[in-house]
Parts: C-alpha cells; sequence; structure tokens
C-alpha cells in the first residue's frame, strides 16, 4: 500500500510536524515521539532501537520510522487493521490457534507475519519499509479473563439502562453514552435525552470476543523473531519500575531546587542513588532472593523493620535479624552485628566446681 507523507503540517502549529488533516484543536497526533527522535539525534545516538507502548502506535508514526529508517519495537492495538486481518486468518479458535506455536517460557503462543509498506515523502520519491512485521501472540489464561470481564461488562450496562429506562432519567453527551454503554446501541429521544430502547451491538461483541487473549507487536528495521521482540519489549516494564523508583521513593517527581547549583546536587545524589538501587536489583535477581521476593523493592521493606536505638550515657541497640533479613545479609555479604543473629549464644558465665582447682599442665608431674 502507499500512503502520503509530509514532513510540515499545514494546519496544525508549527511545533507539529505531521500532516494530520485536522484543525489544530482536533489534532490528537503524539509530538512527543518527534521531539524524542530530534533529542536523540542532537545527542549524537545512532543506530538506536525504539521501545514504545501502545501510545505511540499509530500509521503516522509508523511512516514517520519507515521515512527517518528508524528501528523499533512498536506495542500494537489489537483493533488495527492488520492486526484484525492476521487474527481472522488463523481460522475459528478452539482451545488454542492450530497456525501458532508455543513457547514454554513465556506460555504464549506465537506467529510472526511479514507486511510491505509503502510512503511517499514531500519529495514524491517512495521508500518501502525495512523488514516490517507483524509479530501475534496468544494467551490462553488471558482469553478466559478477557471473555469473563466481556460478560461482566454486558451485565452491568444490561442494568445500568435498564435502570436508565425505568426512571426515563436523561443520558449525558454522545461520547459518555459511547464510553459507559459500548456493548450496546442505545435509541433516545434527542430532544430530551431519555432512552426509548437498548440493544446489544452483536457486531461489536462478536470483535471483542475474536480479539480476546490477543496481543501484538510490530518491528521494523531488526532481524527479530517473535519472541526475541517480545523479551525486548519486556525491558520496557523494568525501566518503568526504574521510573517509578525515581518519582517515589527517591522523590524526584519535582525539582524543588532555588539554584542551578541546588539542582546539580540533586541530580548527583539521584545518580548515586540510581547506582545503589541498580546494584540492589542485581543481586535481587542473580541469587536465590529472586525466589523469596517479588521485586527488589521487597528487598528493601524486608529490611526496614531493624533500627539502630540509642539512649543518653547506654549502648547502641540494634533490633535482632530474623527470617528472610539473616538471608538478604548472606546474599549481599554484611555481617550480622553481634548479638543480632537468630542463634543466641548465653554467655552466662559457668557455675565455678567444688573443691580444689586442677594444678596447670605445666604444675603437673611427668
Amino acid at each position: 500500500m502507499r500512503r502520503p507523507w509530509r514532513s510540515s503540517c499545514t494546519r496544525c502549529p508549527a511545533t507539529c510536524r505531521f500532516t494530520t488533516g485536522r484543525f489544530p484543536e482536533t489534532c490528537r497526533i503524539p509530538r512527543g515521539i518527534e521531539t524524542i527522535l530530534k533529542d536523540l539525534e542532537h545527542a549524537g545516538f545512532k543506530d538506536l532501537i525504539l521501545i514504545t507502548d501502545r501510545g505511540y502506535e499509530s500509521m503516522r508514526n509508523l511512516e514517520k520510522y519507515i521515512v527517518r529508517g528508524q528501528s523499533m519495537v512498536m506495542c500494537a492495538k489489537t483493533g488495527q487493521k492488520d492486526v484484525v486481518k492476521a487474527i481472522n486468518g488463523l481460522g475459528e479458535l478452539s482451545a488454542r490457534p492450530e497456525e501458532m506455536v508455543v513457547d514454554s517460557e513465556a506460555m504464549v503462543y506465537y506467529k510472526q507475519f511479514e507486511i510491505e509498506y509503502e510512503v511517499e515523502n514531500t519529495s514524491q520519491a517512495t521508500k518501502m519499509s525495512d523488514r516490517l512485521k507483524l509479530n501475534l501472540y496468544f494467551d490462553p489464561v488471558r482469553r478466559g479473563l478477557d471473555l469473563m470481564d466481556i460478560d461482566i461488562a454486558l451485565s452491568f450496562q444490561e442494568a445500568a439502562l435498564g435502570d436508565l429506562l425505568k426512571r426515563k432519567e436523561t443520558l449525558g453527551d454522545d461520547a459518555w453514552i459511547k464510553r459507559e454503554f459500548c456493548y450496546y446501541k442505545v435509541n433516545y429521544d434527542p430532544a430530551t435525552r431519555v432512552v426509548k430502547s437498548f440493544a446489544i451491538n452483536e457486531d461489536k461483541v462478536s470483535k471483542a470476543h475474536r480479539l480476546s487473549g490477543f496481543f501484538a507487536m510490530m518491528t521494523h528495521g531488526v532481524d527479530f523473531d517473535a519472541m526475541v521482540a517480545f523479551r525486548a519489549y519486556r525491558l520496557r516494564d523494568e525501566q518503568e519500575k526504574y521510573f517509578q523508583q525515581m518519582k517515589d521513593q527517591m522523590v524526584s517527581d519535582r525539582q524543588r531546587n532555588w539554584s542551578e547549583e541546588g539542582k546539580t546536587g540533586r541530580l548527583f545524589i539521584l545518580f548515586i542513588s540510581l547506582i545503589l538501587s541498580s546494584y540492589v536489583r542485581h543481586i535481587w535477581k542473580s541469587t536465590k532472593l529472586h525466589e523469596l521476593f517479588l521485586s527488589s523493592l521487597e528487598v528493601i521493606d524486608e529490611m526496614r523493620p531493624i533500627h539502630l536505638i540509642e539512649h543518653t550515657n547506654r549502648a547502641k541497640v540494634i533490633t535482632p535479624f530474623v527470617g528472610a533479613q539473616v538471608e538478604i545479609c548472606r546474599e549481599f555479604g554484611f555481617d550480622i552485628p553481634e548479638g543480632c543473629a537468630p542463634t543466641y549464644v548465653s554467655r552466662q558465665k559457668p557455675a565455678r566446681k567444688r573443691g580444689r582447682p586442677p594444678k596447670k599442665a605445666i604444675e603437673r608431674d611427668s
């Protein structure tokens, strides 16, 4: 297929470099991807593979990648045309798709499709996509949960519409109706916006049933098979956890600084914190701690109850190390402070035996 593409937009503001065909107030093209690509280019980074979620999944972004020759792994919406076509091509579903292969480690079925996509730029030249592939995945467990969610949504929406019909209450705007009652066709009086009747949207329910359990990714400019792309995309989850750590535990969601030196200092502290956090995560993933805790944050939370108690004119007291805290110290190579180990050795002075004490070895007769 061939799609027109331009490097600038005549209707949108100058900061938006995509052709939308819409007025500025209705333009919904995310400008973040253009900013990201420009920042990477100015910083001198080359030959990078972008990993993006469904928020950046659009035909315009895809064409931008093709024109720039950008390598990427992009999560695709299951309602996208190419994805729906691939799912429909699998035939009727029973327990699992017959044409898909299972991965024993990830416990998902997968199949890869090659796609040819041609883009026309401003100079009327065309450029063919570079190894553009659609990677389709199927999770039977997720399908069961999705089907149950659809049944629950149908039940709630039917009850709510029946209550609105009985009470003759006024509906919200069309966007509200579409959002709240997505599986029903609602017939209402345009003047009063009171419900007159409603019926299940069979086509939409059938499509939701068909797509349940599936998820998809698209790759461009890389020689990834379906599972390599799957594992590369999972790195995004690990990155998100680091950003969440920075915002929460490291309190870096706001840069509360009064001077440039203060900001530099906070960034330096954040850098050191990330080093320590990365080390904790490395130990957690590479040792037995991975079996005991679900995340590196749980390792830190396990050590929080340990306190150092100080009293005036008295010795310092450290609370005991118990349970998994001992295993954490062992894996990190920390020595448990004296007297804090779970195995207690009595310090009672042995009782003196009655009678004459034995002579020293040098005093004994040979």
